[in-house]
């Protein structure tokens, strides 16, 4: 009989997926320790170093996982079953993580996403764990309202579990590896929205424009195309695919010339997968806001003749295009 994967959940405020424990580079040193300064290590890497194809994606505090296998050497095998990859595990996204980024043991799993734009979250029972959202760039948790910071570098995105209510400004969460609450600001954490609507994603991922292109990246210290689409509709409930195929896949194509602010734009070679997505943008005709990997950065521009010749379709993120539910 094969055993079950064991439950974990990220205790990094943010964890990065490997393709391969042999790929990490000496450079990576900073994103493997427990706690993973991820700013502090993409600093140190250059354009070059930030584009290689070690990293598949990244996690964020209390994200879920299945452990399939932890190695003496203190790699565990895991599948990121907050972040869809049809093509590579029905199940999420599978890679490499430290084992010390992770904690185990009893932690609320998310209340359920929102199913689409236009529908609102599911009534929830006196059992559901208020969830709450941050909604600043970057913070930090500490050991008391005001006090000692213990957990800096706790990125936009982030759902956690309230430990209870606001007090001086202050709200108590549950994190992952902490057996007492942390404490955050009250004003940088969010509920879930009741409903949202693609401009207001597309206003959320405009807050993360100039942040640097890290292939695999999530957060703003470093992010890839597919990987701010899936964070700026993560923020508000709706767990998408992580990479932009399967986004396409999980997505409702419009007729062209109907696509809206806040829709998605994906472009193809001939013959070739989905290679890139980005947001329509409401500053102009064809304009679009992305991570590009040309530039290096999340940028919002006018669509450039090279691009407008692989743009293959416009879609919108709509009810029964495959997205999940968050209670995994």
């Amino acid at each position: 009989m094969v055993a079950e994967p064991a439950v974990g959940f990220v205790a990094a405020p943010v964890a990065t997926l490997w393709s391969d424990p042999a790929a990490v580079r000496p450079v990576d040193a900073p994103a493997l320790a427990p706690r993973a300064d991820v700013g502090a290590w993409v600093s140190r890497m250059d354009e070059d170093q930030r584009v290689g194809d070690c990293v598949v994606s990244q996690l964020v505090l209390g994200e879920r996982v299945l452990v399939e296998e932890v190695r003496a050497d203190g790699w565990a095998r895991v599948v990121a079953v907050e972040q869809p990859a049809a093509r590579l595990d029905p199940r999420g996204y599978p890679g490499w993580l430290p084992a010390a980024q992770l904690a185990f043991g009893p932690f609320p799993a998310a209340t359920p996403a929102l199913s689409s734009p236009d529908v609102a979250t599911p009534a929830l029972s006196s059992s559901d764990v208020a969830m709450l959202v941050v909604d600043a760039t970057g913070t930090a948790l500490r050991n008391a309202p005001a006090g000692r910071v213990v957990l800096p570098g706790v990125v936009l995105g982030t759902r956690l579990p309230s430990a209870g209510p606001t007090e001086e400004g202050w709200r108590p969460l549950r994190v992952p590896g902490y057996d007492r609450p942390l404490w955050a600001p009250a004003a940088e954490l969010v509920p879930l929205p009741a409903a949202v609507a693609p401009v207001d994603v597309l206003a959320l991922a405009r807050r993360l424009r100039d942040a640097v292109y890290v292939w695999g990246g999530m957060s703003g210290h470093g992010i890839d195309c597919s990987g701010l689409v899936h964070m700026a509709w993560r923020r508000f409930g709706v767990r998408l695919p992580r990479d932009a195929s399967d986004q396409a896949a999980a997505t409702a194509p419009l007729p062209p010339g109907t696509e809206q602010p806040g829709d998605l734009y994906f472009f193809a070679r001939p013959g070739r997968p989905v290679h890139h997505v980005g947001f329509v943008s409401d500053r102009g005709p064809r304009h679009m806001l992305h991570a590009c990997y040309r530039q290096r950065l999340v940028v919002e521009e006018r669509l450039t003749d090279e691009r407008a010749a692989t743009l293959v379709a416009a879609h919108r993120v709509v009810a029964g295009q495959g997205l999940l539910p968050g209670n995994i």
